[in-house]
């Protein structure tokens, strides 16, 4: 937990000023697939599957997204935020997805809104010329599982693919096997780099993924831990 209570600390800070201001409330709520991702072509992204929900907070007008397994919904004050335990995934994905509109409304964060239709396939056909402009030709520890990344960067790259869902670990996508959790270590160990979701923010494995290799997270939910404590990030279609 000292890893929310981190970003507890820097968000209090961050909005001292509006902490208690109850009229002006923090809210998110649950996004149906075509609120979140709109209608891109193909149709086996995890969210259109019904194995994610996307929450969508709102502060001041300013909106923050975050990806979870376990939908919920909350409205207060930035305070009543700070005081959730933080100890499920339904709080911490409110808490992100708060902490990434908060952040949007005070400058500090931006693409905090997931991008729609043909936002994902372009996405996908970034990732391997910015993997190779940063990295060269990596082993990539790919953490989650992205269907349009996953078939461009298998063109390019030797990959490993970490997920945690138990309808894809053992299948075998884009000529890649699809390996469960208790082969992270393993995976780790044999790359240059990750790639790993920003969902693990929510789902508390981001500290696995720190300190150990190059680390790049992809996504909208990793928007505002990830400008406070300078992680790289790849989302380059968001809003």
């Amino acid at each position: 937990m000292d890893y929310y209570n981190r970003l507890k600390t820097e968000l209090a800070k961050m909005a001292e000023q509006v902490m208690d201001e109850t009229v002006r409330v923090v809210s998110a709520r649950t996004l149906t697939p075509e609120q979140a991702i709109g209608k891109p072509e193909r149709t086996d992204f995890p969210l259109l599957k019904g194995k994610e929900v996307m929450l969508e907070a709102v502060f001041r007008g300013h909106r923050g997204h975050a990806f979870t397994d376990m939908p919920g919904d909350f409205e207060g004050s930035i305070q009543d935020m700070l005081d959730l335990d933080l100890d499920n995934n339904v709080e911490r994905g409110v808490f992100i997805a708060a902490l990434n509109a908060v952040m949007r409304h005070f400058g500090r964060a931006s693409n905090t809104v997931h991008c729609k239709d043909s936002g994902p396939k372009l996405c996908a056909e970034k990732l391997p010329a910015f993997v190779t402009e940063h990295f060269g030709r990596p082993k990539i520890a790919f953490i989650g599982y992205q269907p349009a990344m996953l078939e461009r960067l298998s063109e390019s790259f030797p990959l490993r693919v970490i997920d945690l869902d138990k309808d894809n670990i053992g299948a075998r996508r884009f000529g890649l096997l699809i390996e469960g959790p208790e082969m992270t270590e393993e995976a780790l160990s044999w790359s240059d780099i990750i790639l790993a979701t920003g969902s693990t923010c929510v789902n508390a494995t981001i500290v696995s993924f720190l300190d150990k290799k190059p680390v790049v997270f992809y996504g909208v939910t990793v928007a505002g831990p990830a400008t406070l404590h300078g992680y790289r990030r790849f989302c380059p279609c968001s809003i």
